[in-house]
């Protein structure tokens, strides 16, 4: 693939186990994997199914037992280009707070620009545009213990912004957010995706996320399972049930009545694709 931006080439990892020293965690298992430039692609899996896992070797957080990890053509494992690599591929956590460090916001999305030797006045600029691409510019200077969580989240992602990255990584961002809180982070990725062509890597366990993406990845103890377009993937409504994830609600219902005898899609989405589907079937 010429526009590749994270190659992960036959990577295994392993954790030690704290119960034996003789014995490893497998966590991840011989993963082959390409993400291109400008895609949006989710990852989901059970707890314990290895996305966090591979999420974190995308920038440099952990390095594989086995195999190679290249982003933008540099091998992960080398020392000399960990800033490089942590400044193409961005990572934003599940608790924003975690992640913030300044006592106001502005100062706050300048911590990395600053650590990698950025000039003052480019950084004014970073943050500038930072914040104005997540519409978080009317909270330059409040304290962001006082926002919300979705406001933090947006935050915590101006702050990768402002090292310029081509690709943001985001390990289950959204999971402590309300549905507000996950609406807004999402159209911030989805804006971002389409008028910036920033590649989006987001590991969730909200199904109506995958929604939005290009490409849905499952994974399942250690290997990625499945990989294919949402409508693809979410059609196959029972084998998705019996790994024990779920699919998007207007799917779900779609399977349920054809079920009944009704002859409708197995590949609808959204509440627009069911108005449609119904709209014709029905001959509204």
């Amino acid at each position: 693939m010429d526009n590749e931006i994270i190659a992960v080439r036959n990577v295994s990892f392993r954790y030690k186990s704290q119960q034996s020293e003789k014995e490893d965690i497998k966590a991840l298992k011989k993963i082959d994997v390409v993400f291109a430039e400008g895609q949006f692609i989710v990852v989901i899996g059970r707890n314990g199914s290895g996305k966090s896992t591979l999420s974190r070797l995308f920038n440099a957080l952990l390095l594989p037992t086995e195999g190679v990890v290249f982003v933008k053509g540099m091998n992960t494992k080398d020392e000399d280009y960990l800033w490089e690599v942590r400044s193409t591929a961005g990572m934003v956590f599940q608790n924003p707070d975690n992640q913030i460090v300044g006592t106001i916001v502005e100062e706050d999305v300048a911590f990395g620009p600053e650590n990698i030797g950025i000039p003052t006045l480019e950084i004014r600029e970073r943050v500038d545009m930072a914040l104005e691409m997540v519409g978080m510019s009317e909270y330059n200077k409040h304290a962001p213990h006082l926002l919300s969580g979705g406001q933090k989240q947006r935050v915590a992602i101006a702050g990768i912004l402002a090292m310029k990255p081509k690709c943001i990584v985001l390990d289950e961002a959204t999971s402590m957010l309300d549905p507000i809180g996950r609406k807004e982070v999402m159209k911030i990725l989805k804006k971002l995706n389409k008028d910036e062509g920033i590649t989006i890597i987001h590991i969730t366990h909200h199904m109506n996320e995958a929604v939005a993406a290009d490409r849905v990845i499952i994974m399942e103890k250690g290997e990625i399972i499945m990989d294919g377009k949402p409508k693809k993937i979410f059609s196959k409504v029972e084998y998705i049930k019996s790994l024990g994830l779920d699919v998007p609600q207007v799917t779900e219902l779609f399977y349920e009545l054809n079920k009944e005898g009704c002859q409708l899609s197995q590949e609808i989405l959204t509440v627009e694709e069911a108005f449609q589907a119904l709209k014709q079937n029905l001959s509204i």
